[in-house]
């Protein structure tokens, strides 16, 4: 089929060279002419996914309406805080019943929608959408590394055709109906994953980051089920395992700025070397937006906060959370 993604970062640009891999047509839409010429004449996004040449059957664009007109599926590849500006751009050149696809992993700050709700907002019944996510670097995906993902929707035969379309050799996809809990999963991990990374900068050891995973998954749990997730999403890809992966690796955007910010430098210096956005960093926002509006305890979540926007150094941080009164665990 004819997909088109949008969004020529690393983990676009990796989604476009599996479904072309899989036989698709493959449409890569880069914000900047110039960056989608680079690409197309370079037959490589040398910026974004360096050393991974793309397949003949992957073209780059920075033409809107043709990366639209003639798509069979869409793949929003964008930072989530621009889905809203892209659905409105995109709603009167997306044919009737499209399935648009969210490869992002964030939730919006100002209003705490996630992408597939601020999609239904803007677009109404006119597309069916879906969503991807899991423990997946771009890096590893294209190199031929077993990965598995899921993709979800409220269709499950919607879930199942993304997974029909885009499972590949070293790419296995899973399906299931729990969108909130899919989208729940890919979004407030990396606001742990910011936790965990503040943990390795100010020296703490490996019983500091188990803790904070679990607690994590604790509170991200409670959140995503209070929103209206399932629980057993929580226990599969999109939740514990994505969450695992980001917090532990080196190559999580989000664990590296927390790195930095325990080693003591400020958010404005760390972002400011960071070539991708760093989801987490918005969405700390968003999540302790939801948990207000839902009453849900998020420690983890509201140290993290103050870390960001509330002034606090990260050892303080950390010792207030160490600090708070005892609790049974499963309360």
């Amino acid at each position: 089929m004819q997909i088109s993604i949008i969004g020529a970062g690393s983990w676009g640009t990796a989604l476009g060279i599996m479904a072309a891999r899989q036989g698709h047509e493959v449409l890569l839409w880069a914000r900047r002419a110039d960056d989608a010429q680079r690409i197309e004449a370079e037959r490589e996004n040398a910026h974004s996914l360096p050393g991974h040449r793309l397949p003949q059957r992957v073209r780059a664009t920075a033409d809107f309406e043709e990366v639209l007109r003639n798509a069979e599926m869409v793949i929003y590849a964008l930072p989530s805080h621009a889905a809203r500006d892209f659905a409105r751009a995109a709603r009167p050149l997306l044919a009737p019943g499209m399935l648009l696809v969210s490869a992002a992993k964030g939730i919006e700050a100002e209003t705490g929608a996630r992408v597939s709700e601020i999609f239904a907002e803007e677009l109404g019944d006119g597309v069916r959408v879906a969503a991807l996510s899991g423990p997946s670097f771009a890096r590893e995906v294209v190199a031929g590394h077993p990965t598995a993902i899921v993709a979800a929707s409220h269709s499950l035969d919607d879930a199942r055709r993304v997974q029909l379309a885009l499972s590949y050799e070293n790419l296995r996809i899973y399906a299931n109906d729990d969108l909130t809990g899919t989208e729940m999963g890919g979004a407030v991990k990396n606001v742990i994953a910011l936790a965990a990374g503040m943990v390795v900068g100010l020296g703490l050891g490996a019983n500091s980051v188990a803790a904070l995973i679990t607690r994590g998954l604790a509170e991200m749990t409670r959140l995503a089920v209070a929103v209206g997730a399932r629980f057993e999403s929580m226990l599969g890809l999109a939740g514990v395992g994505d969450l695992v992966l980001t917090c532990t690796s080196e190559q999580s955007r989000n664990r590296r700025v927390g790195r930095e910010l325990g080693r003591g430098r400020r958010l404005e210096e760390v972002l400011g070397e960071m070539h991708e956005v760093v989801e987490g960093v918005r969405t700390t926002h968003a999540v302790r937006l939801l948990a207000a509006r839902r009453g849900v305890r998020m420690p983890i979540t509201d140290a993290v906060h103050a870390v960001l926007y509330g002034g606090y150094g990260v050892r303080q941080a950390v010792t207030e959370l160490m600090s708070r009164p005892l609790r049974d665990e499963f309360d």
